[in-house]
């Protein structure tokens, strides 16, 4: 199974919402080397502030699974998880997480805290960090930059 090859999917997603104006965050899942769920950001589509890439690609899996125990299922996603996608992480027992850039205001799976593997809970997760963390990263850097520019625009007007 390649890493890389399932962030770049992962990745897709991003630029998907991107495309939508959402923070441009991605994810897929991924069970016995096959794609089964796939999702990006959609807050700002939505308005909702659970609409998270990893919850979405969650939801869509449980349901193509038909069950909350994603037990033999590897998590994609571009940027560290927040606290509340690590909790569903937690309650589907995904037993890996796979993520690429580092979110040292948000993430819980490393940068924060460590909830993936934190002991007191009933289940941990294999963590693989930083795949494809550069363009996962620029990503970001992009959209903001851009955001913060059409924002001074439209002051100046």
């Amino acid at each position: 199974m390649s890493h890389e090859k399932y962030m770049q999917q992962a990745i897709i997603e991003a630029k998907k919402a991107a495309e939508i104006g959402e923070v441009p965050i991605g994810a897929v899942i991924v069970k016995d080397d096959e794609i089964i769920a796939r999702a990006h950001n959609l807050r700002e589509t939505s308005q909702q502030p659970t609409a998270h890439a990893e919850l979405l690609a969650i939801e869509s899996a449980c349901e193509a699974l038909g069950t909350f125990r994603l037990e033999e299922c590897t998590l994609y996603v571009t940027l560290e998880p927040c606290v509340m996608c690590s909790g569903v992480i937690i309650m589907s027992r995904i037993p890996t997480v796979v993520y690429g850039a580092s979110d040292k205001k948000g993430g819980t799976v490393d940068s924060l805290m460590h909830l993936l593997n934190e002991k007191r809970f009933n289940h941990q997760a294999e963590v693989v960090a930083g795949v494809l963390a550069d363009e996962c990263g620029q990503m970001l850097t992009d959209f903001f930059k851009e955001l913060r520019a059409n924002k001074k625009r439209k002051r100046l007007k």
